[in-house]
């Protein structure tokens, strides 16, 4: 039988960068959350509608292999699973792990749990190498092919056409003459993005402000953002532009929609579901969003990773109605977003864990990496803002890739 171990340690300082080069795994938002690496057990998660419920079907019998000891009864402490799913179910290149390691720490207290039967250190401070120059190679589609399928389906949408929202993406594509290290970007986005949840799983690393879901025993919490706006360069200016975004009837049409898809599909799951009474500003450091909280009780024991499956895809990643978005998805992209805009996060044995959307994001491999961001288009979309909106969002990727402000 396999030991998973849980006992305190030390304050471990700055978590990304204790981060070794063996699998890195990470969930960090304002200093706290987890890190870890190695491999005690991996799952791939396979695709169609029931890949999840696969997924943690074998994940269970694997836990039944498993003696939890030491100090496991708080959230992220015991075995810890780290997944990351493809945002389409029929892509395959979800992943489920085990790690061998992990190190937490929440409101000052620090915790160490290693699976398996060697004993692990916290290993000192990383040393990363900066990934040189940069280059960028284009898109998968080019942005006039892209502006004429923002037109199409904005269009579609006025023309009642079965359709009220659609989220269209894009990518980018990145190359270096060195290995990209994920480390060096997760510590750059963590300290530019504290508000965000910086994540690093299987090689996709980003900064997400977009939480799915917090399942902490029977309670429940989700942060639905859609709709956005650049930040000014001076406060006037700021809150200008902040102002306008409440305002705008097309951006509070969006977010309405994508609220409405969360609460529709936590009805089944829920006693008690409290949502603010209206969206307030959540300010980045490079661009600002519509957002409303949600959270209540649980009516059954659904684990962080079930409800995640649940609400995925929500209308702010997707669109409404989701099939018919997923079908224009499909036909008008002419990319695969692999596991962008996909559930990525962690869950713990007891089932409690954080589960975001992968957003603001780079999916990387050696010395190649595509950034991605969309946009919400709905009837009174206009192509040029956009295109701008995706530009505007690729810049937190392309500064932390580039060592720039973002």
């Amino acid at each position: 039988m396999i030991r998973a171990h849980t006992a305190a340690i030390q304050d471990p300082g700055d978590l990304l960068g204790r981060l070794p080069d063996d699998v890195p795994l990470a969930w960090v938002r304002q200093g706290d959350g987890l890190i870890a690496w190695g491999e005690a057990h991996r799952i791939a998660v396979g695709t169609g509608p029931q890949r999840v419920r696969r997924a943690l079907d074998e994940l269970e019998r694997w836990l039944t292999g498993v003696r939890i000891t030491g100090d496991a009864d708080q959230p992220g402490t015991g075995p810890v699973s780290f997944a990351s799913l493809t945002f389409d179910n029929r892509v395959d290149g979800s992943c489920l792990i085990v790690p061998r390691v992990v190190v937490g720490r929440r409101h000052g207290t620090a915790w160490m749990t290693v699976t398996g039967e060697e004993d692990a250190t916290l290993p000192p401070s990383q040393p990363l190498e900066d990934p040189g120059r940069i280059r960028y190679a284009g898109a998968s589609v080019p942005e006039t092919a892209w502006l004429e399928a923002v037109a199409a389906a904005a269009s579609r949408i006025r023309n009642g056409g079965g359709l009220s929202k659609v989220v269209l993406a894009r990518d980018l594509k990145v190359w270096s003459s060195q290995p990209l290290d994920p480390r060096i970007l997760a510590r750059r986005l963590a300290q530019r993005f504290d508000g965000c949840w910086t994540f690093l799983c299987a090689g996709l690393v980003g900064a997400t402000p977009e939480l799915l879901v917090r399942r902490t025993g029977e309670r429940f919490q989700s942060l639905i953002l859609a709709g956005s706006a650049a930040r000014g360069r001076e406060a006037a200016d700021d809150e200008r532009l902040g102002h306008a975004l409440l305002a705008s009837h097309k951006d509070r049409v969006e977010h309405a929609i994508a609220v409405e898809s969360v609460i529709g599909r936590l009805a089944a799951l829920c006693t008690e579901v409290v949502i603010d009474e209206e969206p307030w500003l959540l300010r980045l450091a490079n661009v600002q969003h519509l957002a409303t909280n949600v959270s209540g009780m649980l009516a059954k024991d659904a684990s962080a990773l079930e409800i995640a499956a649940v609400l995925h895809p929500t209308a702010a990643v997707c669109g409404t109605p989701t099939d018919t978005a997923m079908e224009v998805i499909r036909g008008a992209e002419g990319m695969d977003r692999g596991r962008y805009a996909g559930p990525v996060g962690w869950m713990d044995a007891r089932g409690d864990g954080e589960f975001g959307i992968a957003l603001r994001c780079a999916e990387i491999a050696g010395t190649r990496a595509r950034l991605f961001s969309g946009a919400g288009i709905v009837g009174q979309s206009l192509p040029e803002a956009e295109l701008e909106e995706t530009r505007l969002k690729l810049r937190a990727m392309q500064s932390a890739l580039e060592g720039t402000a973002p």
